[in-house]
């Protein structure tokens, strides 16, 4: 017999720093063995955020998917900015280049509702727009 999924939940953790807490608690599972497998899985990935999607099942036991970092966190790294700016509209914080763009697409594209690396770039480019980080090299789209 199939185990019963109680819940499924999306969080997010910087690499190796997941800890049992109340979050992890409102799943009902084994939180020191997902703390253990998270940290070892995100060993490469040391200062990343990571989006986890969490499935919990009635039995305590789980399964989970490792995303990729956030497209705003690396647009802010490739950037070199604290944050995006207040107002997108009158304000550039930034600008970047659009091979860096392309960069971030790869990277992202497993993650993306996006066929190809082109369209991965035009979802990116969207996310730094709304950050008031101007990209050179790309043609604007509206």
């Amino acid at each position: 017999m199939a185990k019963r999924i109680t819940r499924i939940a999306k969080l997010e953790f910087m690499a190796m720093q997941a800890k049992p807490g109340a979050e992890l608690a409102s799943l009902g599972i084994n939180m020191p063995e997902f703390t253990k497998q998270f940290n070892d899985a995100t060993k490469d990935r040391a200062g990343d955020v990571v989006p986890v999607v969490i499935t919990a099942y009635d039995d305590k036991s789980f399964d989970y998917v490792l995303k990729t970092t956030p497209a705003a966190i690396l647009l802010k790294r490739a950037a070199g900015i604290e944050k995006g700016a207040s107002n997108a509209k009158t304000q550039t914080v930034a600008t970047i280049s659009a091979d860096k763009v392309r960069e971030i697409a790869e990277y992202k594209l497993v993650d993306l509702n996006a066929n190809d690396v082109e369209a991965a770039m035009k979802i990116i480019a969207g996310t730094a727009k709304n950050m008031g980080i101007k990209i050179t090299g790309m043609e604007e789209t509206n």
